[in-house]
């Protein structure tokens, strides 16, 4: 079999044993050929190559000045790869099991104040052709910002998960893994208006003889709902009307700022953990950041040394 062929197989294992996600998968993939190619101009294949030639990849990766994360992902893709080979008899070592990684830098993750969020969504519910798709902007904003989701599992909310006016939202995150997470009023309110304009452009739909969707955002494309590229480029629109740099806004950001305004009005750690449907709670510890500025204030402002 070829290199190709063996990332196939190693692909279909995870998708049906460990229930991959689709962009999990499309990693794997990218990191896999990148490491086989440069196998490839080494003469060298998947089932060939040595512990030392995988650290001399990993050194390769560093002399291209890729970040720590970038290299950490592809070293656990090929762990994981070779663990497959490994399990499933095709090779009779793991060359990769004893290397450890470069490790992650510890960064801040970039976040909006209060103030950039409303404007965001002010924009939003301006933003639009007509009133269907202001609706539909609004609902996915005030959705994104009360649950703190990622990009991928917005655009594909069943529509199933938003009937019947729910004051939870189950989402199904990375791996499959369900997760329930409270609404606030305004995405509520959001939320059942989008609905009601949804249902409406639905019955002209049938009426016109085309099938329902099952998506809360559905599109005519291929994947059938909404795509994160185009929710991508919603937000961006949404920034500059909104009077918020560009550079800062992704959908990403309006995660993180859930997160960050949580913690900072006395939300617990653990529970943040859950919203965010993160596996680890030491990939929740990042925004502990916000603990130690509040931590800071409150010396600061009630400490009798501090003062003048």
């Amino acid at each position: 079999m070829s290199d190709r062929h063996w990332i196939a197989a190693f692909l279909d294992a995870q998708a049906a044993e460990r229930g991959a996600a689709t962009n999990t998968q499309l990693a794997y993939a990218r990191d896999l050929a990148d490491f086989t190619d440069w196998l490839a101009g080494r003469a060298l294949s998947l089932t060939d190559a040595q512990r030392s030639d995988v650290e001399a990849y990993l050194i390769h990766c560093d002399a291209q000045g890729l970040a720590k994360s970038t290299r950490a992902r592809r070293l656990s893709a090929i762990k994981q790869l070779y663990r497959f080979f490994f399990e499933e008899g095709f090779r009779a070592d793991n060359p990769a099991v004893q290397i450890s990684g470069p490790g992650r830098d510890k960064r801040l993750p970039k976040t909006l104040s209060t103030e950039e969020v409303d404007r965001l969504l002010d924009a939003a519910a301006q933003h639009g052709r007509n009133p269907s798709e202001r609706s539909r902007n609004i609902c996915l904003m005030q959705l994104l910002y009360a649950t703190g989701m990622r990009v991928s599992e917005l655009v594909s909310l069943p529509l199933a998960a938003a009937k019947g006016d729910p004051r939870m939202l189950l989402i199904r995150g990375k791996g499959g893994k369900e997760r329930m997470v409270p609404l606030s009023p305004p995405a509520r309110a959001a939320l059942r208006a989008w609905l009601t304009c949804r249902e409406e452009a639905e019955d002209m739909a049938r009426a016109d003889g085309k099938p329902s969707s099952t998506f809360l955002f559905p599109s005519r494309g291929k994947s059938g709902h909404l795509t994160r590229h185009a929710f991508y480029v919603l937000i961006k629109d949404l920034a500059v009307e909104g009077g918020v740099s560009p550079a800062k806004v992704t959908p990403h950001t309006l995660r993180h700022a859930f997160a960050t305004h949580l913690l900072a009005n006395g939300a617990d750690l653990r529970a943040i953990q859950t919203f965010l449907g993160h596996a680890d709670v030491s990939t929740t510890e990042i925004y502990t950041h916000v603990l130690e500025e509040r931590l800071k204030e409150l010396v600061l402002d009630h400490h009798p040394l501090a003062r003048d």
